[in-house]
């Protein structure tokens, strides 16, 4: 009789036990999930150089190495564009001379391809379901991000709700239009960077594009700087945190990953 009670007892005992380390169990769980930060990248769908019959959109090392260096780290990237779906990939980015880890683990992961084959429209997405924002670049927002709607409301959104909004290459183009509370030029009296215009200059699109992205952010009142052309360049004042061009891409993702982790 004392040994069935002291067996019923020990289960007694080891089942509330159980009961709690699983109740501890989601609980750590559920933390990890709240804390996990969230990234929303913004890509083109414009893929159209100019009248020149070629074919431009985003370029892929300037969205791959910051896609993979973030979440490797565990943050959640949510893919948005202008019209939703695929969006247009650079041909050129694709050239044997362009290739980098980043692009050679891009172009073997079926995963993210499909991923980014399924970019949420941009009018559907609230800057308040993300942590920070991040605009790969390409020739392609030159065309529609810098003049987009929902694009320039969401980075006012991101800016006057103190999260930080990352750009590389000439995707600080998206710059062009924004403005503070008061009306001025978002970029006004900030240091900022993006593609120069002897690099423009040095791939003969100076004629085709429909404005060189140094001379607007100077043009806004921008404190622009920039470094060698071709060398890895970035610049970050307070939310702001901008990359010269694709060998800066991967730079501007650990300064935003630095932000997200204060």
């Amino acid at each position: 009789m004392k040994k069935g009670i002291l067996i019923i007892l020990t289960l007694g005992l080891f089942t509330s036990g159980t009961a709690q380390l699983k109740k501890r169990t989601v609980k750590n769980v559920s933390i990890k999930k709240e804390s996990m930060k969230k990234v929303l990248f913004v890509v083109t769908s414009h893929d159209a150089l100019g009248d020149t019959g070629e074919k431009t959109g985003f370029w892929i090392e300037e969205f791959a190495a910051p896609y993979y260096l973030l979440t490797d780290k565990g943050v959640k990237i949510t893919i948005a564009s202008p019209k939703g779906g695929q969006p247009p990939i650079d041909p050129k980015s694709e050239l044997p001379d362009f290739q980098t880890p980043a692009t050679v683990r891009f172009n073997a992961d079926k995963e993210t391809q499909t991923k980014l084959s399924q970019t949420l429209e941009l009018v559907k997405v609230n800057a308040a379901d993300y942590d920070a924002v991040f605009y790969p670049g390409g020739h392609g927002p030159l065309w529609d991000l810098a003049e987009d709607k929902n694009s320039i409301a969401l980075i006012e959104a991101f800016y006057s709700s103190n999260k930080p909004i990352s750009a590389v290459c000439h995707a600080p183009a998206i710059f062009k239009h924004v403005k503070n509370i008061d009306g001025t030029p978002l970029v006004k009296g900030k240091k900022i960077t993006g593609f120069t215009n002897t690099e423009e200059a040095a791939v003969q699109l100076t004629n085709v594009v429909p404005f060189l992205v140094e001379d607007m952010l100077q043009a806004n009142g921008a404190l622009y700087s920039k470094g060698a052309d071709w060398g890895s360049y970035t610049v970050e004042d307070r939310l702001l945190i901008t990359g010269q061009n694709p060998a800066s891409s991967e730079k501007v993702a650990e300064l935003l990953l630095a932000r997200l982790e204060k």
